[in-house]
């Protein structure tokens, strides 16, 4: 996508349908995104040159999608100045557990944030994502804004419902 802020990278065209949901959230925000399908392992010289360049393309944050012991965030954590946010995808002999420990356990001085894994995940990184440009974004800080204002105002309405 043209003028891209965010970088969405999955390891396996099989996380599309699970990461879709960030693209999806970003599009709520009218955030301009791009997305890759890049492998740590099998093609970590494109992972790091999609890294290395992330900044002079215009991109802002980076959020990486990958499963198993696919360390995707962290191969591109260490190649930009960029926040990273990775998605421990779920699936394998570990269920996720396996990814989210990869994403997760980062050696001191090349941060990952990290969301929840399954369902949450994407949207969260997407949101995270939002938050971040809304530090030097006041039209983004104030649609984030009503995003949590929104999110209060459904569940007084549950409550409403429930307490009726």
């Amino acid at each position: 996508m043209a003028n891209a802020v965010v970088g969405i990278v999955m390891g396996s065209d099989s996380d599309w349908p699970l990461v879709k949901k960030a693209c999806e959230t970003l599009d709520k925000f009218g955030v301009a995104y791009e997305t890759r399908v890049i492998s740590a392992h099998r093609t970590p010289e494109v992972a790091i040159e999609y890294s290395r360049t992330a900044e002079e393309r215009g991109l802002k944050v980076i959020i990486a999608a990958a499963g198993g012991a696919a360390h995707l965030g962290g191969v591109l954590a260490a190649a930009t100045v960029l926040p990273v946010i990775g998605i421990p995808v779920a699936g394998g002999a570990l269920n996720g557990l396996d990814a989210l420990y990869a994403t997760v356990q980062m050696p001191s001085g090349v941060p990952v944030a990290t969301v929840a894994v399954g369902s949450a995940g994407p949207a969260n990184a997407a949101l995270l994502a939002v938050q971040i440009l809304g530090t030097a974004d006041a039209e983004m800080r104030e649609k984030f804004r009503a995003h949590k204002e929104e999110l209060r105002r459904k569940v007084a309405e549950a409550n409403d419902r429930i307490h009726a």
